[in-house]
């Protein structure tokens, strides 16, 4: 089979890596790629908001399967393009990519099939957001409506805070803005919860822990992901059943009404009040880096998963899955989430020996004459699997050392709150 991977971050090396373990892959190409996906798969410089280049490239290459990586050309339906041209994608189609593309679409959702989220109200102008904070209660949560890249969600603790929101959203920061949507702050404790579907049954796909802020201690500005580490701590049969009865299946449910379905993987953030789950946002693909963190803990051919998935035959698949704990630490280039330089040159990093269940995924890495740049904020993704957390964190660190990259920081405090 002839496999095709868009997107060029952690998440798609990952996937790349995993479908290269597969006997039925005899060609992988990645679309554009970077600096690791070149070192097992052919990268394609075509820009993934270039439906047309992709579907021509797709046909000419005779293409079996698409994955599509990254949520951009998710929400903007490159799925239903390629399927009129009868490319098989895996990926949910645009109606569906909404759960992540409006996080408004998805309240409603909640509201009118009683799935627990927190309290919000929607807004169309400056002025009724700032009318409305006169009235509220502290902290609350701003968000901007479309995508973000991970960075639209600002959780306020005063009013100020809020304004300053407010006006970044209203003026453009993350595109054109009609609506904003402030919400209730839910104090409880994150979990990152998976499914795979193929439109008429799916399958859970594994639980993580994100850390989002930049500095230790869950600290500072929002970024896509400083680290994670799966399973999460909160992971259990019970809380587990409560996840899929009051948000998945309702959600689900949902999108049939609206006669679509949901074919790919589906990514609740959740927050977790007294042993409830509560719905934050929906993701329409693997989160980066928990993509990272749970697919090397996979033990069935992931190949023939989403294969199965895009041919709706999910419950021809059973899934195995390693016990143990996996835990990955993104080294970032100096300045990030905020002002950074690129083409910064990663030394020694080809000389790394590798012990069995440790991974140094590529996410903003570039090659040139046979040297690896640096090309993003989140540069490389280092990922340890083993008996216990702290021996996973405490080696990923040790790999990191390895490079003495001095362009580059990172969180040495990856799951603290399981591991202390």
């Amino acid at each position: 089979m002839k496999v095709a991977v868009i997107g060029s971050g952690g998440r798609e090396h990952a996937i790349c890596v995993s479908l290269k373990q597969s006997k039925k892959v005899k060609k992988i190409y990645c679309i554009p790629g970077n600096a690791g996906t070149n070192l097992i798969a052919e990268n394609i410089e075509i820009n993934i908001d270039n439906f047309e280049a992709i579907k021509d490239f797709s046909l000419e290459n005779k293409i079996d399967l698409i994955i599509v990586g990254p949520e951009k050309p998710l929400v903007n339906g490159i799925v239903d393009y390629l399927k009129d041209f009868n490319i098989k994608t895996f990926g949910p189609n645009k109606i569906a990519s909404k759960l992540e593309g409006s996080k408004i679409f998805t309240k409603n959702l909640c509201k009118k099939y009683k799935i627990p989220t927190a309290k919000f109200g929607v807004f169309k102008s400056l002025d009724e957001s700032n009318k409305f904070l006169n009235d509220c209660t502290f902290p609350l949560v701003v968000k901007a409506d479309g995508l973000a890249a991970g960075k639209g969600v600002y959780i306020c603790e005063e009013k100020t805070q809020a304004c300053v929101a407010i006006d970044e959203i209203f003026a453009g920061k993350f595109g054109r803005a009609d609506k904003i949507l402030i919400e209730e702050f839910l104090k409880g404790e994150e979990m990152s919860f998976f499914i795979i579907s193929d439109g008429k049954t799916f399958k859970t796909f594994g639980t993580a822990q994100d850390h989002k802020r930049v500095f230790e201690g869950d600290k500072g500005k929002n970024t896509g992901g400083m680290g994670a580490y799966s399973p999460s701590m909160l992971e259990s049969s019970s809380l587990n059943k409560k996840i899929l009865d009051k948000i998945i299946k309702p959600t689900l449910k949902g999108l049939t009404e609206l006669k679509t379905n949901f074919c790919g993987f589906l990514y609740a953030g959740l927050m977790i009040v007294n042993d409830e789950p509560f719905l934050i946002e929906y993701n329409v693909r693997m989160g980066d880096p928990e993509c990272q963190t749970i697919l090397p803990k996979l033990k069935t051919d992931f190949f023939d998963i989403i294969y199965a998935c895009a041919n709706q035959k999910l419950n021809s698949i059973n899934f195995n899955w390693s016990e143990k704990k996996s835990l990955c630490i993104v080294l970032c280039s100096k300045g990030y989430p905020d002002n950074y330089q690129n083409n910064i040159v990663i030394k020694d990093l080809n000389k790394i020996n590798l012990e069995k269940n440790e991974f140094i995924f590529h996410a903003g890495t570039k090659s040139f004459e046979e040297k690896i740049y640096s090309n993003g904020g989140r540069v490389l993704n280092f990922v340890v699997i083993s008996e216990e957390f702290k021996k996973s964190r405490d080696n990923a660190i040790k790999l990191i050392n390895k490079i003495n990259w001095s362009n580059g920081f990172y969180r040495k405090d990856i799951g603290f709150k399981v591991i202390n």
